[in-house]
């Protein structure tokens, strides 16, 4: 029996191992396609026009590839979690099948010896008994051999259930693996194909630049620097002046600094810098802190834009008086504005500390 259980186990093993190595289908975001590139401007402000549609798109492409990241790092642990859960679940079923053969024996042994005719009770030893003290004797010790007999069987009975425990609990385990590594995978490609998508729309954005004239140049990406003084109080205020004290700085998709910043990257540094971490994905940092209106803001909360949470495609930081800074596209570096110069579609404002 124990050579099959042996067996049993090393196949559960084995399994383990084909289904994590499986990769199957799963559902995942549609990532932006790339756009076939537009004429040519014939005038200086469709020159311009063109230039911000096209680094608009290669903005929401970048946030489909840190998306796609983010969501890659929850994947990856819970596939780490479920191979944790399937080793553990393999001990466990290893303890408990040795404490299964451990009791097996006595346990057989007690109940073959009743089937064979032996009398186990008081009875028996008082018929069987040549006086009162044999059979007190005798009685004394059916009462122990009883009790561990009793004991033997509850933990074997113990012993068996915890198997089938743990074989549910590697079985389930499996599955969870097999699922999140299928789910890794077609990430994994998402972000393939979505950084293929940004190179070929930052192509499109740089041969748009090269079509700029010196002026055009200059308006774009040589605003004026705003050197005022912002306050804030407490950590998000230390956070605010973080991020200020990189404007200034250049726009690269993708970067988190020191010296370079997307939205979200320049976000995620001025918090970092206090000892709180968020993810750099404008849509993932939607997902912390408190929900505050636009009548609450103090300087230090996050600013988002986007149709929906699904669709945020800009995050910037409040920094008072009406205004933030940002990193907020190609070419530009990072410079205060006001609120509506992160976009249209402001979503809403989360505060992350205080």
């Amino acid at each position: 029996m124990s050579s099959h259980r042996l067996k049993r186990a090393v196949r559960g093993a084995l399994s383990v191992t084909a289904v994590i190595s499986v990769i199957g289908m799963s559902q995942s975001p549609a990532y932006a396609q790339p756009a076939q590139p537009p004429p040519p401007p014939t005038t200086a402000s469709e020159a311009i026009k063109q230039y911000q549609e096209l680094s608009a798109k290669a903005g929401d492409v970048n946030e489909d590839l840190l998306q796609a990241k983010e969501d890659l790092k929850v994947k990856q642990a819970e596939y780490d979690k479920a191979t944790a859960d399937v080793a553990a679940a393999a001990e466990l079923e290893k303890q408990a099948a040795a404490q299964e053969e451990q009791f097996r024996g006595q346990v057989d042994q007690l109940t073959s010896a009743s089937f064979q005719g032996a009398r186990f009770n008081k009875i028996s030893a008082l018929l069987t008994g040549s006086s009162a003290d044999d059979f007190l004797e005798r009685a004394s010790a059916l009462t122990v051999l009883a009790s561990d007999n009793q004991n033997a069987l509850s933990k074997y009975t113990n012993a068996v259930a915890t198997a089938a425990q743990a074989r549910k609990q590697a079985e389930d385990g499996q599955n969870r693996a097999g699922e999140a590594k299928a789910a890794s995978e077609k990430l994994l490609a998402d972000i393939t194909k979505a950084k293929a998508d940004l190179d070929t729309q930052i192509k499109q954005v740089e041969e748009a630049k090269n079509r700029l004239s010196a002026a055009e140049r200059k308006t774009l990406f040589e605003p004026p620097v705003d050197t005022g003084v912002y306050v804030g109080s407490g950590d998000a205020g230390k956070a605010m002046e973080v991020a200020l004290a990189q404007r200034g700085d250049p726009y690269v998709w993708g970067a988190e600094g020191p010296n370079a910043f997307d939205c979200s990257g320049l976000t995620l540094y001025a918090y970092r810098a206090i000892g709180i971490n968020l993810p750099h994905s404008s849509r993932s940092q939607y997902t912390y802190g408190k929900a505050v209106s636009k009548s609450e803001l103090i300087p230090g909360d996050l600013l988002f834009y986007g149709g929906s949470p699904s669709t945020i495609h800009h995050v910037a930081m409040y920094i008072g008086n009406g205004m933030l800074v940002h990193a907020s596209t190609s070419g530009v570096p990072v410079k205060t504005a006001p609120l509506s110069g992160g976009g249209s579609d402001y979503l809403g404002a989360k505060r992350i500390v205080g």
